[in-house]
């Protein structure tokens, strides 16, 4: 089993410039899964979307090519792939002579799909878009929707997450609000880097708590994990500790490398959001 440990993260690597798909590293969802008590296949619905901003190749004369690449990678597949070495896989393109941007957009659907579903019975695809420096106008810049708990002048001591802090109150009528905060900071569960998001949890249940919500969120300050594995916390505290009849859990984490990622986790299935970028991405 691939570990973040035996991946790049933290070393000294060697960037190679001719196209390896061999330099994308898997590692399995279910260990982290099982610390949140999910056994077996997952509670939830959703995917993390990835955007790649600094993708380049060769056109078979020899000019070089950009674009921008939208990745989706379903949140059934049994591996996350850890992000320097997608990092690492994009840039072995920028050396390399390509007949055309579908040639391209094939071969790293072919090739992350490779990664992210290796050690399922039956394998998937991964979804990508690239767009063109024509379209690059069209990317759009758009905060997540919600109400700001960010307003909220409160008090904060802890900054491991601390479940404990959310509450609901299942004696009033039930609700259906989207709410919103800029202060989820988390850090690399390799290198402890810090990485920064913002996060959108929209529910229909029991009110949940806006100042302890809040608080919880910024919990996560001192916290190692991966982006893919804070969301899918995120989500299972409050689906069991506020008891929600449906809840949905998106962060958008700013950029490294290039990568920005951002998880869905939903408990029923929804269309998935526009890969727009924040601001701060």
């Amino acid at each position: 089993m691939s570990t973040p440990e035996q991946s790049q993260l933290g070393k000294a690597s060697a960037y190679a410039d001719q196209y390896d798909a061999a330099l994308l590293f898997p590692i399995p969802r279910q260990p982290k899964r099982a610390e949140i008590g999910i056994a077996g296949a997952p509670s939830f619905f959703g995917a993390d979307l990835w955007t790649a901003y600094e993708l380049s190749w060769l056109n078979l004369r020899g000019k070089p090519q950009v674009a921008i690449a939208h990745i989706t990678v379903p949140c059934e597949t049994p591996n996350i792939v850890e992000s320097k070495s997608f990092k690492l896989y994009l840039n072995s393109f920028n050396k390399t002579r390509f007949a055309s941007l579908d040639e391209v957009r094939a071969r790293i659907r072919q090739d992350v799909s490779e990664a992210a579903w290796r050690g399922a019975a039956h394998a998937g695809t991964v979804g990508v878009r690239l767009v063109t420096p024509d379209q690059f106008d069209a990317e759009q810049v758009h905060e997540l929707d919600g109400l700001l708990l960010d307003r909220l002048d409160i008090e904060c001591t802890q900054y491991q997450p601390a479940p404990e802090l959310l509450k609901a109150n299942h004696d009033e009528a039930p609700v259906t609000e989207t709410l919103v905060s800029h202060l989820l900071k988390s850090n690399c569960l390799v290198t402890g880097q810090p990485d920064w998001g913002s996060v959108q949890i929209a529910y229909s249940g029991a009110q949940i708590d806006q100042e302890g919500l809040l608080q919880y969120i910024v919990s996560f300050r001192n916290h190692n994990e991966f982006h893919e594995q804070c969301v899918e916390r995120i989500f299972m505290d409050i689906w069991q500790r506020c008891r929600p009849i449906k809840l949905a859990v998106y962060a958008r984490y700013t950029r490294r490398g290039g990568l920005d990622i951002n998880p869905l986790r939903t408990s029923a299935p929804m269309p998935l959001p526009a890969n727009r970028r924040t601001a701060r991405q």
